[in-house]
């Protein structure tokens, strides 16, 4: 029995006038003679030229958009413009037919919203089809920067009964059934009576479990998925979401930023350097669609020119202070065209980080040294005492990538912070003990994955960039 060569080898390294066997989905179906054919192994289609009167009528009608056949036939140098080879078949197997008045997607543009509804399908699409390999080649160039940069793997918990950030917006884990909770003598659920014995949530962070491993071997990762229970239905948001989140002992803010951006530039690299067929796919869709738009309304520079200026120039940093100097004396600020106020003690919100990035540098920023009061409790506290040693990396089109900061290592100074934001300690004693026994200077950071896909690949939602976005009201698929 022949063997199935993948399109992609087919293309890379094609044996002229030898048979091979390809299968995959129809693309394109023209003049019942050439079929654009994919196996989702590359970007690229292969063209199979059909001589109509070779195959049964009944073969040829079942040969629909995005049907799925088996073909076996000669490969031959194209005859034709837009590719190199092309297979001259000489048997057909439809291995799954489709009906077009059925079919949901048809062979025409469609909404992203439109697709979203039909996630089982959208991956057929040039478009997504680009993007979820992209987003691949980015999960395999992190554990590739990470292990061979000395890094260890860490698998911290899903199921956590702490919050990294304080926010309290978590999904909790109980076994209790809704309406058959024990509650205590308070009349409040008796969680000691759960699973776990105490209240659990689903994990909005590792960060917390990571330092723990980063005080044993120095440097460690975790790449995984976090939960937030944030009734957010914005362009950047995900109920369910990946993170990547370094932890480094003997290390300040500096040596933060400096992985930050050197980890940033290397996933880049790695998809140019290795996927520039599926990114070329997403610079030629952005260009068509902004093709009718007014000038100020495109975007200053192409997908892949852009993302080539960022590996190639360094990161401005700033303090906190400085941008909001910065975003006062700008001109949106002065004409009020920010619609949220510039304040030192405030967070910066969407508007102001990429208004810093793609009008003020025109690259991507660190912000540093943030406000105490608007940050996470341990976060190192510096020598003014009103800020402390964390850091945001805000690149164009997306604001925030990548949050992190030195870790509060003063056992007496991260008890009192504690204290002040109403962090149970008792429920953290594991935490501050690894201050009390060898603990070190050490610093990390939390890459939104997602974020980070959605600037590589230039789509302009987060739900565009995840398989099956989970979102307020949808876990459908």
């Amino acid at each position: 029995m022949k063997r199935r060569t993948e399109i992609a080898q087919v293309l890379k390294n094609p044996t002229l006038n030898e048979s091979v066997l390809v299968k995959g989905w129809v693309r394109a179906f023209r003049a019942n003679r050439f079929i654009a054919l994919n196996d989702g192994s590359t970007i690229n289609n292969v063209q199979i030229v059909v001589d109509f009167e070779q195959f049964p009528e009944e073969v040829i009608k079942n040969i629909g958009f995005h049907a799925c056949i088996a073909v076996t036939g000669k490969l031959v140098e194209s005859q034709g413009a837009g590719q190199s080879v092309e297979i001259v078949a000489e048997n057909i197997e439809v291995l799954g037919s489709t009906n077009l008045e059925d079919y949901p997607l048809q062979p025409k543009a469609q909404t992203m919203e439109f697709l979203r509804e039909k996630a089982h399908l959208r991956m057929r699409t040039n478009t997504f089809s680009a993007v979820f390999r992209i987003r691949h080649a980015i999960a395999f160039a992190v554990n590739k920067y990470f292990n061979d940069n000395g890094y260890y793997y860490m698998h911290t918990p899903i199921i956590t009964g702490s919050d990294a950030e304080g926010a309290g917006e978590m999904f909790h884990v109980t076994s209790f059934e809704s309406n058959k909770a024990p509650v205590d003598d308070n009349g409040e659920v008796d969680y000691k009576k759960d699973f776990f014995g105490k209240a659990t949530n689903l994990t909005v962070s590792g960060q917390l479990q990571a330092e723990i491993a980063a005080l044993a071997f120095g440097k460690v990762y975790t790449f995984g998925p976090t939960f937030r229970a944030e009734n957010s239905n914005t362009s950047r948001h995900l109920a369910e979401f990946w993170m990547i989140e370094p932890e480094i002992a003997f290390a300040d803010i500096h040596d933060d930023m400096d992985l930050a951006e050197d980890f940033s530039k290397y996933l880049i690299n790695y998809v140019l350097d290795n996927y520039p067929d599926d990114l070329k796919v997403l610079d030629d869709r952005i260009a068509n669609l902004e093709k009718n738009m007014k000038k100020e309304d495109r975007r200053p520079m192409g997908l892949i020119e852009t993302l080539r200026f960022v590996v190639d120039n360094d990161f401005e940093r700033i303090t906190y202070t400085e941008a909001i100097n910065v975003l006062r004396n700008s001109k949106p600020y002065k004409k009020g065209k920010f619609e949220y106020p510039i304040e030192w003690g405030k967070d910066l919100q969407a508007e102001h980080e990429r208004w810093l990035v793609e009008k003020k540098f025109k690259k991507p920023v660190i912000v540093v040294d943030y406000p105490k009061d608007i940050k996470a409790f341990y976060m190192r506290l510096n020598e003014d005492e009103k800020t402390v040693a964390a850091m945001d990396v805000l690149f164009p089109g997306i604001g925030e990538v990548i949050g992190g900061s030195q870790r509060e290592e003063r056992l007496d100074l991260l008890e009192k912070r504690m204290g002040e934001m109403n962090i149970h300690a008792d429920e953290l004693w594991w935490y501050t003990e690894l201050r009390k026994f060898g603990g070190c200077p050490h610093a990390g950071f939390g890459m939104g994955f997602e974020r980070m896909v959605l600037f590589i690949t230039g789509m302009s939602n987060i739900r565009d960039v995840i398989p099956f976005p989970r979102t307020p009201g949808s876990a459908e698929f």
